[in-house]
């Protein structure tokens, strides 16, 4: 089953959707407007979650479940590449209540449950999206971002040395996922630039000027190939079936139990 856009429903559909059997699972991608170098757009974030959570589909929908996929939300905490045009950064607190109040809204409508599917991965971004999540059961709502740490083992070695801010990893992505949308002069003329984003953020370094990426980029751009991308994307999208199906089938699970136990207490 190919995964279905909210946006392009009529009101009866999606009323069909939620009168099913099928647990409904909204995917919602997150991404930021921020720039990635001479050859990708600003919104290559934003294509990165889009794609994932369309592969992702096919595997939940595999499990049982009926998928949906949300408009995006395009903005971010966006503060490293304060310095480059096309940086558009919103606050976490304006962040983390519009995140919540986006997946109670969906919770409302009879909704099983709601993904945030996050590939911006500036810290406090990511701090300010998991964030959204207190308050709600852990049936009701998860987080599929390639920080945490279970998911970045399974990624590139470009991904997992911190050098992946639009090079070879994201740029993969961006052939696999939407090639038109990647500069190839630009990108092919790219020297490679060696610095750690994670190391430089360890060190209490926050701005992406004064890490030495003078162009708002790191890794190699230029060693970067669909086949890559493409075989990323699948990493991706299990992430996010992953979390998606853990959360959902541990709460089956304690119902399970919590109803085979109500023979014990009943007269």
């Amino acid at each position: 089953m190919a995964i279905t856009a909210i946006g392009s429903l009529t009101t009866d559909q999606m009323q069909a959707f939620l009168d099913g059997v099928e647990p409904v699972v909204v995917l919602q991608p997150l991404g930021s407007i921020e720039p990635h170098g001479p050859h990708l757009p600003l919104e290559t974030d934003a294509t990165i979650s889009e794609a994932a959570c369309e592969r992702a589909a096919s595997q939940l929908s595999d499990a049982g479940f009926v998928v949906l996929l949300a408009p995006t939300i395009p903005y971010g905490v966006t503060d490293c590449a304060a310095g480059f045009a096309g940086a558009v950064s919103v606050a976490a607190s304006a962040l983390i209540a519009y995140l919540q109040a986006t997946i109670q809204a969906y919770l409302n409508t009879g909704v099983d449950h709601v993904c945030l599917v996050n590939n911006h991965l500036e810290p406090d971004h990511d701090t300010a999206v998991r964030s959204a999540l207190d308050g709600f059961d852990v049936s009701a709502a998860s987080v599929a971002c390639p920080l945490t740490r279970r998911w970045a083992r399974t990624l590139s070695d470009e991904f997992k040395s911190g050098e992946c801010h639009a090079g070879q990893y994201e740029t993969s992505i961006l052939m696999a996922a939407n090639p038109n949308a990647v500069n190839e002069q630009s990108r092919m003329a790219l020297p490679a630039v060696p610095i750690s984003l994670a190391v430089k953020l360890r060190e209490g370094v926050t701005d992406f000027k004064d890490m030495g990426l003078m162009h708002a980029y790191c890794g190699s751009p230029s060693s970067a190939t669909a086949a890559e991308g493409d075989d990323m994307l699948n990493r991706l999208a299990t992430m996010i079936a992953t979390e998606v199906g853990t959360r959902l089938r541990r709460t089956a699970e304690m119902l399970r139990a919590v109803t085979s136990l109500l023979p014990l207490y009943l007269p």
